[in-house]
Order: C-alpha cells, then structure tokens, then sequence
C-alpha cells in the first residue's frame, strides 16, 4: 500500500523533550514529595502537543496483560495514516492540518444520567487513576488494520467513578466543535460535531478504554488529542477523538455515520466478516506496511472476550 506522507510544522518550532522533563523536575522540586506525584502525572498533559513526535512521555505507565503480543506498528504508520474528518478527509490530513491545534487547556463535561453532573479538567479527569499500555489490533471499516500501543484507562473504571444513575443504558461522547481550531469543520462532509455511542454494558467491558496517550507519550493531535475512545473490537469509526462530552442516556445516541450513511454504518460496529460493506469485502484486511491481505477476524480477534455481549443478536441487522 502507498502511504502519502502530509507536511508537518518544523522540527525547530517542536519543544525538544528535555524541556518538558526539566519542567517536571522543577514542579517536583518546587512543591515537594506529596505534590511532586500529582505534578509528574498531570504535567505531560499540561503541555503543549505538536503533529509530530518528540511528545512530553507519561510517567508511571503499567503494562497490560490484555495487550496483543503482535508487534506494533512503527510511530509513523500509527501517525500518518488517519480517519480524524475534523482535519481533513484524506488519510494524510489530519497530520498535515492538526500542527497549529492546541488541545491545552481541555475540559469535559458529564451530564445526563449521572450522580453528579459536572465539567472537569482534563487532569483532574484522569488524575484517579493508573494508566496502561494496551497494545490493540485496530481495524478500520476501509479494510485496513494497524497495531498500536495505547497507553490509556479502562472506561469502567471511569465510569465506576462517575455512577451513572441506574435507568442510564447507553454512553454517548462529543467531539469538540470549533471550525476554527478543526479547519475540516469548515467542510460538511459530514455533520458535527462527531457523536459517538455505546451500550453501557460495552463501556464497561474491560477491553474499552480512553487512551491519552500511544507509543508511552501524550497522544499527537492526529491520532485524538488529548483523549479519545479504543474499542478494538469495533471499527475504527467508533472511536471518537478529541473527547469534550460524555452524557449517560436510556435512549440509544445515533451516530454521525449512522446519520451520514445509514445504510453503510450502523450503531454497534462490530467487526463482523460475514457482512460486507455496500461498496467492498469485509472478509479480509490489509496490515499497514504489508502488501499481503489478512482473513478477518470476528471481533477483530477479540471474540473471547465480547462476543457474550452480543449473545441472540442478530449481527448483520445489527451491524
């Protein structure tokens, strides 16, 4: 597969990465052992985030033992190549158009159907608990698939927190919405912002999780800065970037796509090989940086652990 290549900002308007440890080690200094913890957590997702590499790592980054043991894909093949529509729709876009995006400050509301309604920073957000490095098969409904090292937290644990009330079934998140900070807004290909859902019971799942992070850095702007939403074993599209809302709801939330081409994409998303796409085969996939095809698995390969969800489900009606 040809990959293009986007532009990106230049190398010498990137903060090297020595400056953000040398912050760390100042805050920590500065504020002592107890205060030191909270900073070396929140301070690389107080930084500034560029298109490119050389992003601020993340500190204290366990490992998953639900990680694939296949090797990840190179930084490069998991940055350049991606579905991020708020940036442009051709695959090279998003790095190309995402440089000048500044996902600093960042705040996320909760709402609907939850103990306590309220907006939250994002360190604050995620500051309770431990993040993860999980290496997941992603598979995209174009029949491309990547492998990519998430760092992230379960979503049950998140929602744990945030108790949903107990008529709450579905969790629906939101996309920021600015046209001015996300020039392919300006272009209505589709209708934003992006919405995206999920059954509560799929939220809770251990497999879902709201990564901050890829290759033990902070996410580049291309690939959902600053957080966004891994189900690995549904299509790419379901997994909403640049998070800003999440509303807890007893009715099932549509979809963008759903809204944009209801015949093509429905609520669930499961990677299912016996229902193809209106316009191609579902059956295999293409690995970035093979030119082989791969059969393609139920669930992405994931079956053992979500197929239970979907137990009597009819899954072409219910793609």
């Amino acid at each position: 597969m040809l990959i293009k290549k986007g532009g990106g900002i230049p190398y010498s308007e990137i903060t090297p990465e020595s400056v953000y440890m040398r912050r760390r080690e100042f805050i920590q200094a500065a504020s002592g052992a107890a205060l030191g913890v909270a900073a070396a957590i929140a301070s690389p997702l107080s930084t500034p985030v560029s298109a490119q590499g050389n992003l601020a790592k993340l500190p204290n980054v366990k490992k998953s033992p639900l990680s694939t043991t296949e090797k990840p894909n190179s930084y490069e093949d998991v940055t350049s190549y991606n579905n991020f529509y708020e940036f442009g729709p051709e695959k090279e876009d998003p790095k190309a158009n995402s440089g000048k995006f500044s996902p600093r400050p960042w705040t996320i509301r909760v709402e609907g159907l939850v103990k306590t309604p309220q907006s939250y920073d994002l360190e604050s957000f995620i500051k309770p608990y431990a993040l993860e490095e999980r290496i997941y098969r992603m598979r995209c409904v174009e029949a491309w698939s990547v492998i990519v090292p998430w760092v992230g937290i379960p979503l049950g644990d998140i929602i744990k927190t945030l108790q949903p009330l107990p008529n709450a079934k579905f969790v629906e998140f939101t996309t920021l919405m600015d046209p001015t900070r996300m020039p392919g807004q300006r272009i209505p290909i589709i209708r934003y912002p992006y919405v995206e859902g999920l059954r509560l019971d799929e939220a809770m799942n251990p497999l879902a999780i709201l990564a901050v992070g890829l290759y033990g850095a902070v996410l580049p702007n291309q690939n959902g800065a600053p957080i966004r939403l891994v189900t690995p074993w549904k299509y790419g599209f379901k997994g909403i970037k640049s998070i800003v809302k999440i509303r807890f709801t007893d009715t099932q939330p549509v979809g963008t796509w759903q809204i944009s081409a209801p015949r093509e994409y429905g609520f669930y998303a499961n990677v299912n090989p016996m229902v193809d796409h209106p316009r191609w085969s579902q059956a295999t996939e293409r690995r970035l940086g093979e030119f082989r095809r791969r059969k393609t698995e139920p669930f992405n390969g994931y079956a053992d652990q979500v197929a239970s969800l979907y137990s009597g489900m009819d899954l072409r009606k219910n793609y």
